[in-house]
């Protein structure tokens, strides 16, 4: 506990079970204010206890309709929930406000505008074939687009992207000094359109960045099923990352397993082999071990194993708007990037 709290005086470590509202509850009432950076899924149960204590509360996440539910409660608590206060969502809100506000005061018209997000690895920690390395919630980069179909619109039309699309349909991004990017949709970049008032505008979107071939890679995954959290696998525990792998590759029993992935891959994709082969997915030497495992589980197991941050590795923050406006008649542009490089793996 004391190495959580360093040198900072008047910092205190506390152990308590945080999804537990009799443990919750007592220390959110002996706050001024309350910052939840619980997962998700848990910042209603801590706004709930909030409303009843009567105490501020931030959270970096999403808004979420259970949360939104909660809204008339709070004024009646008299008390501020305030979410969305991260990085994406969060200062991309505040970073993109400052031009949209620009472009309108100015007496422009906003035509399109697009923003882009990714917590990746700094470059000179940038060394696996995937390029990336999990900077973020390794289940939430799995599990990444099964929330819903990406909706958005572009050129005054309605867009959708359903799961299995999703990292196949890619904006391309380059970044002067920082290289190529990809961009694949966030769920639901149509809400933001009341949000940022942006009645109507031609285009719409809002997206997550990754390097080029880590979206490739990964959709093979979604292609195969590998993705799939709705069920157990019966054999889960005595699977290798090889039995994982063919277990959703067809039954040819004269063919190998690399054979028969290099068949599915097929020749037009046949540079991301490296890739699969650099993860150890045709390894046989050690079991998962994870009894009752989703092949979700079991594929964010084999990822973590190599896609960990060391101590060395520093992660890069990457922030990308695009706005396309009329002034006096003639089209312009502006793009805004944030590049932030971490002090240290934490």
């Amino acid at each position: 506990m004391l190495s959580l709290t360093g040198n900072h005086e008047n910092a205190q470590a506390l152990n308590f079970d945080a999804t537990m509202s009799e443990e919750r509850l007592p220390e959110i009432e002996k706050a001024d204010l309350v910052i939840s950076m619980l997962p998700a899924r848990f910042h209603v149960q801590v706004a709930e206890d909030c409303i009843a204590a009567k105490k501020n509360l931030i959270t970096p996440s999403y808004i979420s309709p259970e949360m939104r539910d909660l809204n008339q409660k709070a004024i009646d608590a008299g008390i501020v929930i305030m979410n969305e206060i991260g990085v994406d969502p969060g200062i991309d809100h505040m970073s993109a406000m400052k031009i949209i506000d620009k472009i309108k005061d100015a007496g422009d018209k906003l035509n399109s505008f697009k923003s882009f997000c990714g917590g990746l690895i700094a470059e000179e920690h940038d060394d696996n074939p995937w390029r990336y390395k999990f900077t973020w919630n390794p289940r939430n980069v799995v599990l990444a687009g099964k929330g819903g179909t990406a909706m958005f619109l572009d050129n005054h039309e309605y867009k959708y992207i359903p799961y299995n699309r999703l990292f196949d349909r890619l904006d391309r991004i380059t970044i002067p000094g920082y290289g190529k990017f990809v961009g694949y949709p966030n769920r639901d970049s149509l809400s933001y359109m009341d949000t940022y008032g942006l009645e109507g505008i031609g285009t719409l979107y809002r997206g997550t960045l990754r390097r080029p071939n880590f979206c490739k890679g990964f959709n093979v995954f979604i292609e195969l099923g590998m993705t799939d959290d709705s069920f157990e696998m019966t054999n889960a525990s005595q699977l290798s990352p090889r039995a994982f792998l063919n277990a959703f590759l067809p039954y040819i029993p004269n063919l190998s397993v690399e054979d028969k992935f290099k068949y599915f891959l097929r020749e037009d994709r046949m540079y991301l082999y490296d890739q699969f082969e650099w993860l150890g997915i045709f390894d046989t030497d050690t079991n998962f071990g994870f009894e009752g495992a989703t092949p979700a589980q079991l594929l964010e197991k084999l990822m973590v194993r190599k896609m960990s941050l060391s101590e060395e590795d520093k992660d890069m923050l990457v922030m990308y708007h695009e706005f396309e406006y009329e002034h006096h008649g003639k089209n312009k542009k502006i793009v805004s990037s944030m590049i932030s490089i971490g002090e240290d793996p934490i």
